[in-house]
């Protein structure tokens, strides 16, 4: 499973795989139980995980960086339950997020969404731009 290939989708909790697009939506992957649906682009938005990124109090982070200095961190991952526990681990492993801007939600999306990745062993690196010609 590729990281490019992922997706968020708004009113639907986990990530999911994009297995084709149409039209009127996509069908997805679950990266939770497996199974596959049509989501309706009618009622829901969908967003790419290379494409999402995250406030620092300098530029904007691609939400890769931040997953890999999750990764690279000795700490453990907090529950998602306790607010206060997320945002003390995301300001010991990425102290440069602006905490202003993203919210307790976001933290504990980006927590879950990790271990999801973790779980499907998924590597996460971001698709290089080819190089454009001079």
């Amino acid at each position: 499973m590729e990281y490019n290939k992922l997706i968020s989708v708004t009113g639907m909790s986990g990530l999911f795989e994009m297995v084709s697009s149409k039209n009127d939506g996509a069908i997805v992957k679950s990266l939770e139980d497996n199974s596959t649906k049509f989501v309706s682009s009618r009622v829901h938005n969908f967003s790419h995980l290379e494409s999402i990124e995250v406030y620092t109090i300098r530029e904007n982070v691609n939400l890769a960086d931040v997953f890999k200095a999750m990764e690279s961190s000795t700490e453990n991952l907090p529950s998602e339950k306790d607010p206060a526990a997320t945002k003390a681990y995301f300001q010991k492993i990425y102290p440069d997020m602006d905490f202003d801007r993203v919210y307790a939600s976001d933290m504990k999306k980006m927590v879950k969404w990790f271990r999801i990745l973790k779980a499907n062993d998924v590597k996460i690196e971001l698709t290089e731009a080819p190089e454009e010609a001079e």
